[in-house]
C-alpha cells in the first residue's frame, strides 16, 4: 500500500460460530437470498471464505467455492465479495480479493471466475482493476431481480501476474 492512511481492516475466516455474521451481512447486500448449500460451501472453502472487520465493525465478507475442474486442476468460484454501503472506498474489497488471489498463488490455482449482474457497473470495473476480463454472457441467469442477465468475469493467474 501507498503512503494513505491506514485502516483498522482485519479479516477472519468464517466457522460455525459466526456464520450467523455472514448470513445478515448477505441479507443486507444482496438482492438474492441464499441457501444452505451456500453456505456449505463458504464453510468448506476454508481461507477463501472470510469476513472482513473495520474497527471491530462486521463490515463485509468474500465467500468463495473451490471447484475441480476436469483433469483434477482445482478453480476458485467467487459466490459473494461484498461491502456495507458507508465502507465502501476504504480498500476493504481490494484486501478482501487480494487475499484469495495470494492464496490462489501460494495453491497454484490458476482461475478464478464469478457471476456480476449486467448492470452492476461499480463491481464491473472493481473486477477489471484486478485484471478479470469479460469472458460470457448469461441470459435470465437470476429469476427475482431485473436484469436478469449476467456477465462471467474470469481471471488466469500465473506467477508474474500475482494482484495486478
Amino acid at each position: 500500500m501507498g503512503g494513505g492512511r491506514e485502516f483498522a481492516i482485519s479479516l477472519d475466516g468464517v466457522r460455525d460460530k459466526n456464520v450467523m455474521q455472514l448470513k445478515k451481512l448477505n441479507t443486507v447486500l444482496f438482492p438474492v437470498r441464499y441457501n444452505d448449500k451456500y453456505y456449505a460451501d463458504a464453510l468448506a472453502s476454508g481461507d477463501f471464505t472470510k469476513l472482513a472487520y473495520y474497527s471491530d465493525i462486521c463490515v463485509g465478507s468474500i465467500a468463495c467455492r473451490l471447484e475441480k475442474k476436469e483433469g483434477g486442476a482445482i478453480r476458485v468460484y467467487i459466490m459473494t465479495l461484498g461491502i456495507l454501503a458507508p465502507y465502501r472506498g476504504l480498500g476493504i474489497g481490494t484486501r478482501l480479493l487480494n487475499h484469495v488471489l495470494d492464496l490462489c498463488l501460494k495453491q497454484n490455482i490458476q482461475e478464478i471466475y464469478l457471476h456480476v449482474q449486467t448492470n452492476n457497473d461499480d463491481a464491473i470495473n472493481f473486477y477489471k482493476k484486478f485484471g478479470f476480463e469479460i469472458t460470457e454472457t448469461i441470459k435470465n441467469y437470476y429469476t427475482n431481480i431485473d436484469p436478469p442477465d449476467c456477465f462471467v468475469l474470469t481471471k488466469l493467474i500465473t506467477t508474474s501476474q500475482a494482484n495486478k
